[in-house]
């Protein structure tokens, strides 16, 4: 026969030697013999959160919530309030989360200041950061500065550093804000804080660091908390757009080997529950297939994003350029950037450099790439800047500057290979190709482009800048490259096609950007090649159709 005494002692022995699946059993065996003291049903809430079953840890949370509200117990009935508010936020219905922070707030106003007022006031600067409401920020700050001096606990000093690192870094203040989130890193590794907390904490420094592309300290501080977790046989504490970052990370790092799967896998585990974050990883799923060349993959990924209410930029609008479709990707993004605040404004900009030379806007493409250069200024962001070095070395061969492309795209090849970003580094390194052949460098040309082929082919992702058989240009481009291509001049196109020389120039400059080329000659061979070739360049009558074009619209 069950002896309840004894199966309650071996659960509470279990879940102090950290065996959640034991504790778990024999917990729920005693509880099934009669009634459970709170603190052993918090327990097997705890326990049931480790071994990743969160909706029963849930369930398990909200009896021992009420069995603290019984035995009039206001202090531990609060922190359970709060652990519930925290646990469905992180789920993504911040509605419920608002609703048990509420009710812990009811039940701390009639007590005297302690360790749990902390906990509420990290919560509610985290409900104003996200209404982006600064003065209750201010208001939180202070309030767990307060508490911190009262209770110099680990834990109520870590929730402080937390909140006044992310206002620091909302407020352009980066080196300050990294420094504070990563002291706060210090107590949650060393097991001063719940699990449930300590997930919450991590999961925030990591989003910021994926929030101002910093993957080098994202990676460090994943790899310390992998360590963390190893101690416990356990990855529970990697919940909800955590996980979808830990994969993010890998893909960064070309760990593409089985990626797709385990995508699939999170986001089938998260739609149910938190539709938001799985289209994160929704939106991942359809980056990884867009660099393997698998358009319809990716396509397919981004609506699935899109439905889950996910704006999936850039990635989409380089499908459409990848498709030779610029002009819908411009409208794609600039709809995009319009809705966005200036951190998220970032991830699109570089994106609109590459859109906007393709439609042959370099007005707007300076302009996408001075903004970039002012925000990797503005947050002190190692990615940013990494960002705005391609930017303006894709800016400078554009415009006919081999040579100053150069500069930028060695300190983006410098970036991206010291921060382990190989598809990255292999872009970067076809485009050094174009610009040294700019320069008439021919062996450093083709040493670039050997290099970046090789990652690429390493990867087995598609080269992202390959000319193609169905023709990368636009109509006016073919236009003025088959004048060329006849021998014409710069004047002579101009007058053909009644544009003016700089016009004709940075056309041209878009041609060699597109096919690969650094040269006029190069460029001539190129479309000559394309129109002996079945199925080649649309358009094949050229400098005929044009006139012709002029003709009719005299």
């Amino acid at each position: 026969m069950l002896d309840p005494a004894g199966t309650v002692e071996a659960g509470r022995r279990a879940y102090a030697a950290s065996d959640w699946s034991s504790a778990l059993a024999h917990l729920s065996d005693a509880r099934t013999e009669g009634p459970l003291a709170p603190e052993d049903i918090e327990a097997m809430a705890r326990s049931a959160w480790w071994l990743g079953r969160v909706p029963e840890s849930l369930v398990f949370a909200e009896e021992a919530f009420r069995g603290y509200c019984d035995a009039q117990r206001g202090d531990e009935a609060a922190m359970s309030a709060l652990q519930l508010g925290l646990l469905w936020a992180t789920r993504g219905d911040l509605t419920i989360g608002n609703a048990w922070v509420h009710r812990a707030r009811r039940l701390l106003a009639d007590l005297e200041p302690r360790p749990a007022h902390a906990y509420l006031a990290y919560l509610d600067a985290m409900l104003a950061m996200m209404a982006g409401d600064p003065r209750r920020w201010d208001e939180e700050i202070s309030r767990l500065d307060d508490l911190h001096r009262r209770f110099p606990d680990p834990d109520v000093e870590c929730l402080s550093l937390v909140v006044r690192g992310l206002a620091a870094l909302r407020r352009d203040r980066s080196p300050q804000g990294f420094a504070l989130l990563d002291e706060a890193m210090l107590p949650v590794l060393a097991g001063r804080l719940p699990a449930e907390w300590a997930g919450d904490v991590y999961c925030t420094v990591i989003h910021m660091c994926h929030e101002l592309a910093d993957f080098r300290r994202m990676e460090d501080w994943t790899r310390a908390t992998e360590q963390w977790c190893d101690q416990f046989g356990n990855e529970a504490i990697y919940t909800g757009i955590c996980r979808v970052h830990r994969i993010e990370l890998r893909s960064v790092r070309g760990e593409w080997t089985d990626a797709e799967e385990s995508i699939q896998r999170e986001c089938a585990d998260l739609a149910g529950g938190d539709p938001w974050v799985a289209g994160e990883g929704f939106y991942q799923l359809g980056e990884l297939r867009r660099w393997r060349g698998d358009a319809a993959g990716a396509h397919e990924a981004y609506e699935l994003a899109r439905a889950s209410g996910i704006d999936p930029q850039p990635g989409a609008a380089l499908l459409l350029l990848e498709k030779r479709d610029p002009v819908a990707a411009r409208a794609s993004l600039e709809a995009s950037l319009a809705g966005r605040d200036a951190v998220a404004r970032v991830r699109l900009l570089r994106a609109m450099v590459e859109v906007a030379l393709a439609c042959g806007d370099e007005s707007a493409a300076r302009g996408a790439a001075k903004e970039l250069r002012a925000a990797a200024a503005r947050f002190d962001s190692p990615g940013f800047a990494a960002w705005s070095a391609h930017a303006d070395g894709m800016l400078a061969l554009a415009g006919g500057d081999p040579a100053g492309a150069l500069v930028a795209l060695r300190t983006a090849e410098s970036a991206f290979g010291g921060g382990r970003q190989p598809y990255e580094l292999a872009r970067v390194l076809l485009l050094q190709a174009r610009a040294f052949e700019g320069t008439g460098d021919a062996a450093s040309a083709a040493a670039a482009e050997a290099r970046g082929r090789g990652i690429l082919n390493r990867l087995g992702a598609r080269a992202p800048d390959a000319p193609r058989a169905d023709g990368p240009l636009t109509p006016r481009e073919r236009e003025v490259l088959a004048l060329v291509a006849e021998g014409a001049g710069n004047r002579e196109v101009a007058q053909r096609l009644f544009i003016s020389e700089k016009t004709v120039g940075r056309h041209l400059a878009n041609v060699y950007l597109k096919i690969g080329v650094g040269t006029r000659t190069a460029a001539a061979a190129w479309w000559h090649a394309q129109r002996s070739t079945p199925g080649g360049v649309p358009g094949r009558g050229g400098a005929r159709d044009a006139d012709e074009r002029g003709r009719g619209s005299a």
